[in-house]
């Protein structure tokens, strides 16, 4: 039964990622990207590589929360996409450091109060 669970669960569980390619010629563009950067790491998302961040989450309709606080702080210039995957899909990712295989890192337990 528990491995049941835990399997029913890679699939409940979603991870929302954040992909962006933002202008930083001027100092205004600069602001808002980092303001942008800096809602997605105060909304709990972490950085994957530059400009990828990913959230874990517990199920598809807290994923959807987190989705619209992305677009809540959408900048005003510059390309932004959001994906939901399941935790399954998010594991069968493959990783390198060069040519060498890397592991993926397990998602932090959050406390989630809302």
């Amino acid at each position: 039964m528990d491995n049941h669970f835990s399997r029913l669960n890679q699939y409940r569980s979603m991870w929302v990622l954040v992909f962006f390619d933002l202008p930083t010629e001027t100092k205004k563009d600069r602001r808002a990207a980092t303001r942008f950067r800096k809602s997605l790491l105060d909304d709990g998302f972490t950085m994957f590589q530059f400009s990828i961040y990913m959230r874990f989450c517990a199920s598809r309709e807290n994923a959807d929360v987190h989705t619209k606080r992305v677009k809540v702080s959408l900048p005003e210039l510059g390309k932004v996409g959001v994906m939901q995957i399941t935790d399954k899909q998010f594991g069968m990712m493959q990783l390198f450091y060069g040519q060498k295989p890397a592991e993926l890192e397990k998602p932090s337990q959050q406390l989630e109060l809302f």
